[in-house]
């Protein structure tokens, strides 16, 4: 039996796979197509942290979220303790989202 999945996997999958008696057929993609699939991956994973029924799951989604982040920081020659500097200056100047604060219009001065 063939199943296809046509995505970006982590690195340890094909050894996992392999463990489990099948052959997985893989290639490595250009920098271009692996920014697109880091990005169709993110998506992905948003839609299953909106999906999750538990705290536990919930976590979980958001840590492979994370490690998506942390790869397309790198494709930018960032890491993740650079985008956590850049969140905090803005958290400084803006302020985070701890205060549950929702606009819902503004008013001009006349």
């Amino acid at each position: 039996m063939e199943r296809v999945y046509n995505k970006l996997v982590r690195d340890n999958i094909p050894e996992i796979i392999i463990k489990d008696n099948c052959k997985p057929i893989t290639r490595i993609l250009s920098d271009a197509e692996y920014k697109h699939e880091l990005e169709k991956k993110l998506l992905e994973e948003y839609n299953e942290v909106l999906g999750t029924a538990t705290s536990e799951d919930r976590i979980e989604e958001l840590a492979d979220m994370l490690e998506i982040i942390k790869s397309l920081a790198s494709l930018e020659n960032k890491s993740l303790k650079d985008v956590n500097n850049i969140a905090k200056k803005k958290r400084a100047k803006r302020g985070g989202f701890e205060k549950k604060i929702f606009l819902e219009r503004v008013l001009d001065n006349e």
